[in-house]
């Protein structure tokens, strides 16, 4: 072999594994710190307890379904605006649905979703009403929601889900409205 075989590392074996050899502290390195992060790996998961974030937060309060509450058909109601006892049952299971959540389950305004909102849900039971009250109003912001607010619209209900939502809003309400129950009727008649 020629002396430029040998410089170029193609001589002979005993040569070349005495120059070729690899970095020996940094192969102590890598396994220190694949087997650090393999142990750290395995507490993280299967020892260490967690960190508590305080995040206290309940699950709303479910009531049992009682006789009085149970499922009403009100398919076959003719004029579901007219005062009805199924239909006020009714829109009290489709309030605790879709409604308590921001309202609360009494329709105080005070429900866990609401209190994020500005502003805040209404007092269903206080009032004041923004879109007059009573059932036109109170069956226009169930359908529309109100612009400007957190009130989303409802519009994608039955009809006759709407109006037993506006007769469980009547029913628990202190800020009644007088209308003319000709109105209503005609107004029912004509709303989408």
């Amino acid at each position: 072999m020629s002396d430029s075989q040998n410089q170029s590392g193609h001589g002979n074996k005993k040569e070349n594994s005495k120059s070729d050899h690899h970095n020996e502290a940094g192969m102590w390195a890598f396994l220190f710190s694949m087997a650090f992060v393999f142990a750290f790996f395995i507490y993280i998961v299967a020892i260490h307890p967690g960190i508590d974030l305080k995040e206290n937060i309940h699950a709303p309060v479910v009531e049992t379904q009682s006789a009085a509450d149970e499922d009403v058909d009100v398919s076959k109601v003719a004029e579901p605006w007219v005062a009805n006892d199924d239909m006020v049952k009714h829109g009290k299971k489709l309030f605790a649905q879709n409604c308590a959540m921001c309202h609360g389950a009494e329709g105080k305004g005070d429900g866990p979703a609401g209190q994020a909102l500005n502003p805040p849900p209404r007092n269903l039971v206080e009032g004041p009403w923004k879109k007059g009250g009573g059932f036109v109003g109170w069956y226009t912001v169930v359908t529309e929601g109100l612009p400007g607010t957190s009130m989303a619209a409802y519009g994608h209900l039955k009809s006759v889900d709407r109006w037993a939502l506006v007769q469980f809003i009547d029913s628990i309400t202190n800020a009644k409205v007088k209308e003319d129950p000709k109105k209503v009727a005609e107004f029912a008649k004509s709303a989408k």
